[in-house]
This record gives structure tokens, C-alpha cells and sequence, in this order.
């Protein structure tokens, strides 16, 4: 009787210490890897980083030139499963394993957010008018357009610090900002 009481204490404890983990991982912080090269020259392919996913917890906006992580999938509406899923199917072990998967999250730099009037012309990127000072970027970029974005409200509009080598917003248009997974704080 002592050994199985003993043995469902252990049982409990560990099923509570996996419960806690998984609820660090899925609301509070994960460590992922940089796939790909849009973010040069920041960060770089297989940089292992930790993300804050405090803000999709608490549903906060993220602020001008942070870098987040955005779930790609924009044309449908993301779940709480997709946060159970995701953070178990997409993080830095599980990357080691599966070098094919496809890849769904995208981290790129918060430049515009809802009501913001965003134009590209003369290599730069323009914010209501005014071109963004942006140190970060790793070369001057090529891309123009004629047309002015204004950003939709609960949305955000993201691009990759390697202008000439990001699939980002230009592309896809604004992001909702529920499709934002994560904040990076750093790499390791």
C-alpha cells in the first residue's frame, strides 16, 4: 500500500511539472530557430532565439520596430489549439528532428501599425511621410511601389531587416495582430 501511494505521489508531481512546462512553452516563453535569411543582418538562418509570447497571451499590440513572430496563416483565424499544436510541433528541439516541415511562423520587425500611411520609393521605407531612420536594415532596398498602404485597424505590417531577400507584408499585406505569436528577446 506504501509503494503505491508512493508511486502515485511521483506520478502526480511529474504530471504536474510537465502540465507547468507545457504551460511556460504554449503562454509564457519558447525557444525557437531562425529559418532563413530575411532578417540578416540581425539575426541569421538557425539562430536559436527565445520568444516573449506574453503579448499573444494577453492579446497586447507590439510596438515599432520590434521583431516578433507572426503565424503566416492570415487567411484563417487562429485558436487556442493552434497555440497547443504550434508550440509543440514548432520549437528549437523539434526543428533537429524535422528539417523538411513546413514552415509556418515568420520573424520579422513591426514597421507599421493600424492608421499608419506606409510608402517604399527611393530605397526607403516611408511612415506618414517621413522615411524611417533604420540602422538595422542590411542593405539599401530595391523594391518601390506607387501605392500607399494604409494599415487596417488589429492589424500590423511587418518586414525582414534583409529587405532584398524577405517575404513579409509587401507581399501577404497586414498582419492581424492575433497572428502574432511572440516577441524575440534574444539569442543563444
Amino acid at each position: 500500500m506504501k509503494i503505491i501511494k508512493e508511486i502515485l505521489s511521483w506520478t502526480a508531481h511529474i504530471l504536474l511539472a510537465i502540465v507547468l512546462g507545457l504551460s511556460i512553452t504554449v503562454f509564457v516563453l519558447q525557444p525557437t530557430m531562425v529559418q532563413g535569411i530575411s532578417m540578416e543582418s540581425t539575426l541569421h538562418n538557425n539562430d536559436r532565439v527565445l520568444v516573449n509570447k506574453l503579448i499573444h497571451t494577453l492579446r497586447l499590440e507590439p510596438d515599432y520596430g520590434d521583431i516578433v513572430i507572426i503565424d503566416k496563416r492570415i487567411d484563417r483565424p487562429r485558436t487556442i489549439a493552434d497555440d497547443i499544436m504550434d508550440s509543440l510541433r514548432y520549437n528549437a528541439i523539434s526543428y533537429h528532428f524535422n528539417k523538411d516541415m513546413e514552415e509556418i511562423f515568420w520573424i520579422k520587425r513591426v514597421i507599421g501599425k493600424a492608421g499608419d500611411r506606409l510608402e517604399f520609393k527611393n530605397g526607403k521605407v516611408y511612415r506618414d511621410g517621413v522615411p524611417l531612420d533604420e540602422p538595422y536594415v542590411k542593405e539599401p532596398m530595391l523594391y518601390t511601389s506607387d501605392e500607399v498602404i494604409v494599415v487596417p485597424e488589429g492589424h500590423i505590417f511587418v518586414m525582414g531587416d534583409n529587405r532584398n531577400n524577405s517575404f513579409d507584408s509587401r507581399m501577404v499585406g497586414p498582419i492581424p495582430v492575433d497572428h502574432v505569436i511572440g516577441k524575440y528577446i534574444f539569442k543563444f
